[in-house]
Order: structure tokens, then C-alpha cells, then sequence
């Protein structure tokens, strides 16, 4: 790897919004607004004539203004060993908790306890494991820089880690203790959002047990490491079988030469010049957040600065502040093609990352008080979770045309690039993404030793047809987060699957992406029962 709500959101989160001109190229987003007003206006027994879909179009090249803060503004996310915000805010008082759904199938009505003192004492308990888990994960990141990924807590509970962490084997035999105490009192817990707040504590410390391990030197087998940090073992298929993939790409880009500089040196055609990345990243995350909007009510005042960087394992980075706001990171380290403004601004943004924490924050940590939400370790399911509905997010927000359309009517204009004469540049980019999986396979055979350094690099220009820099750049990557790169392209398998069972409505499909964001969700609960 991203203000205060008015009304808290049920788990429908959807919302009519008006639409600045700079959707108005958005035929399906003009859509669903015209719908909803329409449905609204109907409800309401309105008589009033109906408004139309879209608002005058913006000038053309025009981006439409964001909340910004500016550069001297932004906090340093480095805290001596701790990546997180400087002065973070005294964690606010719970509001009233959101309103749950009617039962259903999916969220069956609380049972009344046979022992209701014994529900109460466990709930309790989970109250205070909570407390102890945020206390123990940020002792855990004083002992490795970028473990916390965001944290927006009480501020006293930071300093009280980073003035005296406890070692490596005292807070292993915490995280032991606090498992310990979660399963005693499983058996007594009786409402099924407790069950899954205390089956998400668990996990978080099975993870938080897991890293502390490796940091003392135990090594996992690749699945293993897997399993325990992120909650999924994953079932990787053999290089071979992507074979049959690079034959069809080979056949897009016919030519002389090896297939991965032939690939290079088509999609280099479409890098943005650097003097344009501001503007045409601006409009691309403006339309993510606004094919979002049309379904997902944001907070009053939500924001987020958007920085380019160098000199990172990643190509972007979303580093969440607290208070509905998130820096955006995006790396320039190397050329930026045109598809990534939209995949960066749906995957660090809206509906991806920033939008799942604020979501946390909003209805979790807020509304229901739960402190062990207001800081997040990196390795833990938690982000599977996010890096899966975060891909997912990029299809979900442009489906279908939209994503080539907004591509060709708006970004590419924006950054000067001509637009091709025909679909063959999408279809290479749908080709290319059936890759994916192979990254995964090279990274268990190299961190499990069977490859080395140069072989992992010469399989990842083979099989994700990457130049040698952005192959350096890849496995890199996999020498910093090691199993964490399951999280994208499994995490996104998952959180489809679970999302798109039984082929639903796009209402559904966006009511069940808030189940997700909005609920303590583990990789488990995506499985089908």
C-alpha cells in the first residue's frame, strides 16, 4: 500500500449525489444517479420536476478541485521507529453505533445467552485484550520500521511504546497470553458480531505472534509464512502453465525481438510525460471518487495529498493519517504508463484504500469503539483485506467501457498521448493481468531457496514481460514484504468470488463491497459456507 460523518451509514451505503461536469462522459454513472433521484423523488411523493442527470460539463482539460492540504501541512509519517503520525489526535468519544441490518441469512439475530453474565464478562474481555493488542502492535513496529502501517489512537499509548517496548520474547509470550484469553472465552460469547471481533483479534495476534518469530530468524516455508500472516495459503500454479498466455500476448504484439521488450516498447507509448502526471492523476482519482460517490455516501470534509515520490520497492502507497485523511504516494521512480492513473487512483483511493479506512474509522472505531481498529500492522489479514478489495475496486468502479472510455475521452487527451485507433491496448493490458499469478510462483520458489536473485529476475521479464528495471523493481519488492505479495492478485480473486456469488445487481455488488469494508472481516468469511 489512505472531518466527521453527518449521518451514519447503514450497511446499504448508498447515496444520490449531484455530479460535477466532469462526469458528465460517464454514461453509467449518469445512470444510477437518475435512477436513485428518481426513486428518491417517488418515495417522497415528490412533484417536482426531475433535475437533469449531470451538470454543464466542466472546460475541457479541467479537473475538478479536491480537498487538499498543503506540503508544509503534511505530518512526518516516520516517528523514530514507527511509521506513523506525528501528534495523532486523542482517540474521540464512541458515537452511537450504526444501525445494524434486519436478520437475514447473512446476519442472523442474536441469540439470548444462557449465561448473560458470562456474555457480559466476555465482552469484556474482548474490550480488554483490544486495548492490550493496540499497546502490543505498536511496541511490535519500535522493532521494525513500517510494521505499523496507520495509526490514529490515543496518542499516550505511543509514547507509552516507543518510552519502554518491551523485547522480542516478552511481547511473544503477550501475544501467546492474549490468545490464550480469546479462546477461553469463546465458548460464552453469544452475538455474531462479537464472535467475528474476537475471531479478527485472534487473528491479528496469530500474525503479530508469526512476525515476531521471524524477526528472531525462524523461517517459513513460503505457504506457511503465508497462512500465519495473512490468514490464506495459497495454491500456486507452475510457470509452465502461463505459457499459453504469453503465446496469445505474442500474438498482439507480433514483431522481432523477445516478447517482453516487444511489450515494453508498445506500452511505452502510452507513458505520461512528467510535467503532466499532477493534472491527469487528478482527474483520474476525481473519477474514482466520484463513480464511488454515486454509491457510497463520504464524510463531510474527507481528503488526501497527493505526493510523487522516488526511491521505493512500490508504485504506490497510501499512508493513512486518521480524521478521514490519507497521503497518497505514487513512485516515479520509474515511467508512468497511462493505465496506472486509474488503477493507482481506485487502489489507494476511492474504493480502495482510503476509503476502506475511513470506513474502519468511521464505523468500527467510532461508532462502535473498538480500539484494536485504530492501528493497523501490516502483516495481518487485515491486509489481504484491503489490498483485495482494493483491486477489486478498479473493476468494480469502471466496469466494462467505462474504463477504456475514460482512458481515451479524458486521460489520454490530458496527458497528450495519442489515442489508438483501435481496443488492442486494453486487450493487451486484460492479457497481461492473466500474468499476475506467476509473481507469486516466483516469489515461493526464491524465498524458499530453490531459485536465486538472477533467476527470480529472469523469470519475472519472462513471465510478466517486465523491462529489467521493472523486474528489479518487482523482486525487490518481494525482498522487502516477502508473502505479502499474495495479498493483490489472491486477495482480489477472493474478495470477486465472494462479492459476484450467485451473479448479482450492481446495487447488490456495492452493498456487499460495504459488508466488507464496514464489518471485522477475515479472508475466511469470503469463502463460501
Amino acid at each position: 500500500m489512505t472531518s466527521r460523518w453527518r449521518k451514519a451509514m447503514a450497511l446499504s451505503l448508498t447515496a444520490a449525489v449531484t455530479l460535477s461536469g466532469c462526469y458528465s462522459l460517464d454514461p453509467e454513472m449518469k445512470r444510477t444517479v437518475a435512477q436513485r433521484k428518481a426513486q428518491q423523488r417517488a418515495a417522497q411523493g415528490s412533484t417536482q420536476p426531475a433535475p437533469p442527470a449531470a451538470t454543464p460539463a466542466a472546460p475541457s482539460g479541467e479537473a475538478p478541485a479536491l480537498t487538499t492540504r498543503a506540503a508544509k501541512d503534511i505530518p512526518t509519517i516516520d516517528v523514530r521507529r514507527l511509521e506513523v503520525v506525528s501528534g495523532a489526535r486523542q482517540l474521540p468519544a464512541p458515537g452511537p453505533a450504526p444501525a445494524l441490518p434486519a436478520p437475514t441469512a447473512d446476519w442472523p439475530a442474536p441469540a439470548s445467552p444462557a449465561d448473560p453474565a458470562a456474555a457480559m464478562f466476555a465482552t469484556q474481555t474482548i474490550d480488554a485484550v483490544a486495548t492490550a493488542y493496540v499497546l502490543l502492535s505498536l511496541e511490535i513496529g519500535t522493532h521494525e520500521k513500517g510494521y505499523i502501517d496507520a495509526y490514529y489512537g490515543p496518542p499516550s499509548l505511543l509514547d507509552a511504546a516507543i518510552a519502554s517496548p518491551r523485547d522480542k520474547a516478552a511481547l511473544l509470550a503477550a501475544a501467546r497470553q492474549l490468545m490464550a484469553k480469546l479462546d477461553g472465552i469463546a465458548p460464552d460469547l453469544s452475538d455474531p458480531i462479537e464472535k467475528r471481533r474476537s475471531a479478527f483479534l485472534r487473528a491479528q495476534l496469530r500474525a503479530a505472534e508469526t512476525r515476531l518469530m521471524m524477526m528472531d530468524g525462524t523461517r517459513f516455508p513460503f505457504a506457511e509464512e503465508a497462512e500465519r500472516l495473512f490468514g490464506v495459503r495459497p495454491d500456486l500454479k507452475p510457470l509452465a502453465s502461463y505459457d499459453v498466455q504469453l503465446a496469445a500476448i505474442d500474438a498482439l504484439v507480433p514483431g522481432p525481438g523477445d516478447l517482453a521488450t516487444r511489450v515494453e516498447a508498445y506500452l511505452d507509448r502510452f507513458t505520461i510525460p512528467k510535467e503532466r502526471l499532477q493534472k491527469v492523476f487528478d482527474a483520474a482519482i476525481a473519477r474514482c471518487r466520484g463513480r464511488t460517490a454515486t454509491h457510497v455516501a463520504m464524510p463531510e470534509g474527507e481528503s488526501f495529498d497527493l505526493q510523487f515520490v522516488t526511491g521505493k520497492s512500490w508504485s504506490g502507497y497510501n499512508y493513512y493519517q486518521g480524521g478521514y485523511h490519507s497521503i497518497i504516494q505514487v513512485n516515479t521512480d520509474l515511467p508512468i504508463r497511462l493505465s496506472r492513473a486509474l488503477d493507482l487512483g481506485c487502489h489507494e483511493g476511492y474504493p480502495g484504500h482510503h476509503l476502506l479506512n475511513m470506513k474502519i474509522e468511521e464505523q468500527l472505531v467510532k461508532g462502535r469503539g473498538w480500539a484494536e481498529y485504530s492501528v493497523y500492522p501490516l502483516y495481518s489479514p487485515q491486509s489481504l483485506i484491503a489490498e483485495g478489495t482494493a483491486n477489486y475496486g478498479i473493476d468494480l468502479a469502471f466496469p466494462d467501457r467505462t474504463r477504456p472510455d475514460t482512458e481515451r475521452d479524458v486521460l489520454m487527451p490530458l496527458a497528450e498521448i495519442a489515442p489508438p485507433s483501435d481496443d488492442r491496448y486494453w486487450q493487451l493490458l486484460d492479457a497481461m493481468k492473466l500474468l499476475q499469478g506467476a509473481r507469486l510462483t516466483i516469489a515461493q520458489q526464491y524465498l524458499d531457496g530453490q531459485i536465486d536473485r538472477p533467476t527470480a529476475l529472469a523469470l519475472t521479464q519472462k513471465y510478466l514481460l517486465f523491462s529489467p528495471q521493472r523486474a528489479e523493481q518487482s523482486v525487490t519488492f518481494t525482498d522487502q514484504y516477502r508473502s505479502y505479495v499474495i495479498n493483490y492478485g489472491i486477495g482480489e480473486e477472493m474478495v470477486r468470488a465472494f462479492i459476484e456469488r450467485g451473479s448479482p445487481d450492481r446495487d447488490e455488488i456495492w452493498r456487499r463491497m460495504a459488508l466488507i469494508l464496514g464489518e471485522p472481516t477475515l479472508p475466511a468469511d469470503l469463502l463460501a459456507p
